[in-house]
């Protein structure tokens, strides 16, 4: 986030009137609201258990060069084996045409080995398709040993299940509008959609192999997607875009609630219309960091302020002032019911707007904080109980939870529409991509009710977030009630 050279925030913002709907914003439509069981992902049940390979999994018949006994080859092979039967059974059923298995699979190690293929040489941390000589490699050595460390055994399953997206791509070609000349971000999201729609698959018990819990586990594979995302200020026309973290979330998600038919019509002025890719402003000279100060707090209060006429209107204070009852419980933020006050726990909230440290999560290890939009949405989550509480709903459970990212996310559509302008903030890039993090987190004050408890399915909070940013705060109560 960043404010405007005046000392005030230049920004898109549209005003709504209590909970009604942002209607001024150009924001793309994703369907008509429907209520949501806040016990189940998209129709199954939110279960909790070792997501993996099945104690009881066959031994996969699939060939693959270099391969060990190693559990990432285990997990890759059994992904394999897996793909070939799910594709050999979507293909025919949804597009009328047979699956040929991928030709050539390559496991390798990045520090020693160098394997040629049509794609070249074979050396570096990575997993591709190679589509001029039908391969699918990846690097045990390097790559997924470290994202099997940071999110566990499902690391290399999203990274297969969406390498195979890359293979299903080029054999659905006009089917899926795929030509030499189409952008990278269309294949890539396209893939990840694909690899939503194998996901729902193994969910629903077909897999031979695998066990993918709708709690922990679809939260370690949105981990994943989270984990290879673009880097702040890229853009969605520059060659090797993947798009940001809630790019490749939002397309996971509809694949695996809408089908690969939804993923085959996937086109850049689709992406282009929903993406928050976008290059750093010139006014944002802290390249997206705006620390936790009076100031700024004020700015954010007066942009929440707008976004939603006034409604609610909390007061924010530091917990350091005495002028509200309620306890933080050690939160970031917390919101004092009746009081119409947001109380804030400015040393945790500074921790957590700390940069993210890229090059150190690449290499596995933590970053130091969850950049400021983290802390900054902490804050909106705390401030939209208020405009709940001004419109009689409930404010404690997980509907409350998933209502409260809606509004969170409404609130981040509404500051990050660039053709309209009022007093308030302006997102930096990156930022959707920090508050996707700090959902993806076991206690996400972003998706949370008026106790802290978090709604108990990442896969749900970022629907919530990202339904709130699309559609606008109408849909949140539509939906979350």
């Amino acid at each position: 986030m960043f404010p405007a050279h005046n000392g005030r925030a230049t920004v898109a913002v549209c005003t709504a009137l209590a909970l009604a709907t942002i209607t001024g914003c150009d924001q793309a439509t994703e369907g008509q609201a429907m209520p949501v069981d806040v016990t189940k992902v998209s129709g199954f049940e939110v279960t909790h258990f070792e997501s993996g390979i099945k104690p009881d999994a066959p031994t996969p018949d699939v060939t693959v060069e270099n391969a060990t006994s190693e559990q990432v080859d285990t997990l890759a092979i059994a992904t394999i084996a897996d793909l070939n039967e799910y594709w050999g059974e979507t293909l025919p059923a949804e597009f009328g045409m047979e699956f040929d298995p991928v030709s050539r699979l390559v496991s390798y190690d990045s520090r020693t080995d160098d394997v040629q293929t049509p794609c070249g040489t074979l050396n570096q941390p990575n997993a591709f398709f190679c589509e001029r000589g039908d391969v699918v490699a990846w690097d045990r050595g390097v790559l997924l040993p470290g994202m099997m460390a940071k999110y566990g055994p499902l690391a290399p399953v999203t990274v297969m299940a969406h390498e195979y997206g890359h293979a299903v791509q080029h054999r659905l070609g006009d089917k899926a509008g795929i030509t030499d000349a189409t952008a990278s971000i269309v294949k890539e999201l396209q893939a990840d959609c694909l690899t939503g729609t194998y996901f729902r698959w193994v969910i629903a018990d077909n897999s031979e192999y695998l066990r993918v819990s709708t709690a922990e586990g679809l939260n370690a594979t949105l981990s994943s997607l989270y984990f290879v995302r673009d880097a702040p200020g890229t853009l969605h026309g520059e060659q090797g875009a993947h798009g940001t973290s809630f790019d490749r979330a939002y397309a996971f998600q509809e694949g695996f609630e809408r089908g690969p038919k939804t993923c085959a019509g996937y086109d850049k002025a689709l992406l282009e219309d929903r993406t928050t890719q976008q290059a750093f402003s010139d006014q944002d000279t802290n390249q997206g960091d705006l620390p936790v100060t009076d100031d700024n707090v004020r700015l954010v209060k007066e942009s929440l302020d707008a976004a939603f006429d006034g409604t609610g209107g909390a007061e924010i204070v530091a917990a350091s002032t005495g002028t509200a009852s309620c306890d933080d419980g050690g939160r970031a933020a917390a919101y004092c019911a009746g009081e119409r006050t947001v109380v804030l726990n400015v040393s945790e909230l500074t921790r957590i707007a700390r940069p993210l440290d890229i090059a150190a999560e690449r290499q596995g290890q933590g970053s130091p904080g969850k950049g400021d939009f983290a802390a900054w949405a902490s804050i909106a989550s705390r401030y939209v109980l208020s405009v709940q509480e001004a419109d009689d709903l409930p404010l404690d459970g997980p509907l409350t939870g998933l209502r409260t990212a809606c509004l969170v996310g409404s609130w981040a559509g509404a500051a990050n529409q660039p053709r309209q302008v009022d007093k308030v903030i302006r997102l930096s890039p990156g930022d959707v991509d920090e508050a996707v993090l700090e959902m993806l987190q076991p206690e996400s004050l972003i998706a949370s009710d008026v106790n802290g408890a978090s709604a108990p399915s990442g896969f749900l909070r970022i629907e919530a977030f990202r339904v709130g940013y699309t559609n606008g705060p109408d849909t949140c109560t539509g939906r979350y009630s």
